[in-house]
């Protein structure tokens, strides 16, 4: 189906098409089974697409790809909206977006394996497995990995932008951490945002591994995790699916193309993926670090990532996101809400934002990619109402006991 929606004073124009990826993911008539669960995806859906459409246009957001999961399962994708406004591209689940920082966690998952092989701790001083001395950085109050995950190292860093376009280079990771990276307040001190310390973290996750960090990624993450549209660089074929950013420009009101851009701290977050990917990453977490039978990553780490890490840092993240009890995991922004415990984490670039978040106690989770610019708080809306729509028009069910199992009780 089809409709155009026009903002008041506004010149974007959203078409909203309902864009099924595959028969896996069509809406169905019928109900989906979960975990025990049985969503009714008809009615979340029913009432779900006006809430998608109000956000696109308070958020001035010109498409977006969403998926809903439940359990191992995507239980309904689509894409809304125009990728291209130029050539009027409609969304589809495949089209490509900057995900921006919901790649740290899959970062984290990376140094974690590491850790799950026996490389290092979680409270070791970094500088133990470091070749160089990071400028400003304590020997009796040291950097530790788990600074690094929770932003309490103090680290800071030049972003180290260039368009992508242009001739000329980013920063190479290993000359980045030597030269850029430094301690620009003690450890603990409080939480701040710390792209250069995920930048840290790829160094670290290549040293340890003894793999360039691309490549290790690429081999322990993403393949495992059938991620075939995700990467650093896109290739030819994402490359042609890959939405236009945009921002609005305050002088005339209108969409007006972003410039895309390479970083010397692209670990951090310059990274390009579609819904579908993005839906098997959030089917991981959701699954405590398992895809199809695989372990990614051992339980008890993984409970760590969802489990707050600083009493003491509670209240919400970065002033966006999260109630009294929200506060950093390992790299995943946790929270509880209504009785339920919850993961999450945005990205953002400019003319990108980019939102996921997990129900650990339902196994519901929300997905959405746009090129909208700094939408955020229209996104963490939109999620809530999928995650409140998913538990409403979800019932429990028993399985049936087959009557070999039976004679066994």
């Amino acid at each position: 189906m089809k409709n155009t929606y026009t903002k008041p004073n506004r010149t974007l124009r959203l078409r909203f098409s309902f864009c099924v990826a595959a028969a896996a993911f069509v809406l169905c008539t019928l109900c989906i089974p979960a975990f025990g669960q049985t969503v009714d995806i008809k009615k979340v859906v029913a009432d779900l697409e006006p809430a998608i459409r109000q956000a696109m246009i308070e958020g001035n957001i010109p498409s977006a790809s969403i998926a809903l999961i439940s359990g191992d399962k995507v239980i309904w994708t689509a894409g809304y909206g125009e990728s291209n406004l130029w050539a009027r591209t409609p969304a589809t689940p495949n089209t490509v977006y900057l995900i921006g920082s919901t790649f740290k966690a899959m970062s984290t998952y990376a140094l974690l394996q590491l850790m799950d092989q026996g490389k290092f701790k979680l409270d070791d001083p970094v500088r133990k497995y470091l070749d160089f001395d990071i400028q400003g950085d304590d020997p009796k109050n040291p950097v530790t990995f788990r600074h690094l995950l929770t932003h309490t190292s103090g680290l800071e860093g030049d972003f180290g932008a260039v368009p992508l376009w242009s001739n000329n280079d980013v920063i190479k990771l290993d000359d980045f951490v030597r030269k850029s990276l430094k301690v620009a307040f003690p450890p603990m001190t409080k939480v701040e945002y710390s792209n250069a310390a995920f930048t840290l973290v790829g160094y670290l996750v290549e040293k340890l591994s003894g793999v360039p960090y691309r490549q290790y990624m690429q081999e322990h993450v993403w393949t495992p995790l059938e991620m075939t549209s995700t990467g650093f660089d896109p290739t030819p074929s994402m490359d042609e699916r890959i939405a236009v950013p945009y921002v609005i420009d305050k002088a005339t009101g209108r969409q007006t193309p972003a410039t895309r851009i390479r970083a010397a701290v692209y670990p951090a977050g310059i990274t390009y993926g579609t819904i579908l990917d993005q839906s098997n990453w959030l089917i991981t977490n959701l699954n405590g670090g398992e895809f199809k039978g695989k372990r990614i990553l051992s339980e008890a780490t993984f409970n760590q990532m969802v489990t707050r890490q600083f009493d003491q840092f509670k209240g919400g993240i970065e002033g966006i996101w999260g109630n009294e009890t929200a506060g950093f995991g390992l790299t995943w922004w946790t929270q509880v809400r209504d009785g339920d415990r919850y993961f999450a984490h945005s990205g953002s670039l400019s003319g990108y934002t980019s939102f996921l978040l997990g129900n650990r106690d339902r196994k519901f989770g929300f997905a959405i990619l746009t090129n909208g610019h700094q939408a955020h708080q229209h996104l963490f809306k939109l999620a809530d109402r999928a995650m409140d729509l998913m538990k409403k028009y979800s019932t429990t069910t028993i399985a049936a006991v087959p009557k070999d199992l039976e004679k066994n009780k």
